[in-house]
């Protein structure tokens, strides 16, 4: 796969709190790409950004069941039962706010990414494909992202 884009973003180190506070956009690569690839975009309000953790060194790479953030007061779940930057593939993907498009850069609010990310794709957020009927999320995942978005 080859990156559509990067990442913008006034953060700059894999930190796991505070992601409200941080400005970010995407944009393509202008040898790829031309402003029309991104046209009727901005009817969206979210889109979905598929990235990759460019930074995550393949040993660090978690295959097995760990505690998320190395907390022992959560129980050890598989790597696939959370969403740590250590996975076996090393992609992330988050759904942002859209701002706005502006040629081939797009402004978001809420992108979990660090700066110089590269991005593999990019989706616009359809209601259709949100989950369907009652969501089940055991307590332990609402202690760790407590802090994620909010300051």
């Amino acid at each position: 796969m080859l990156p559509i884009g990067w990442v913008q973003s006034t953060r700059k180190e894999p930190l796991d709190d505070d992601w409200d506070t941080v400005q970010a956009s995407v944009t393509l690569d202008a040898a790829r790409f031309s402003p029309d690839a991104l046209a009727g975009l901005s009817e969206f309000s979210h889109v979905d950004v598929v990235y990759l953790f460019d930074r995550v060194d393949s040993a660090s790479v978690q295959t097995r069941a760990r505690h998320p953030r190395g907390n022992t007061a959560w129980p050890e779940v598989g790597i696939f039962a959370q969403r740590a930057k250590g996975r076996p593939n090393r992609i992330g993907v988050t759904t942002c706010r859209l701002l706005e498009v502006d040629g081939l850069t797009l402004r978001l609010e809420g992108l979990d990414a660090i700066d110089n990310t590269p991005v593999l794709d990019i989706k616009p957020y359809m209601v259709e494909f949100a989950p369907r009927g009652p969501l089940l999320q055991p307590a332990w995942s609402h202690e760790l992202m407590a802090g994620y978005w909010s300051q």
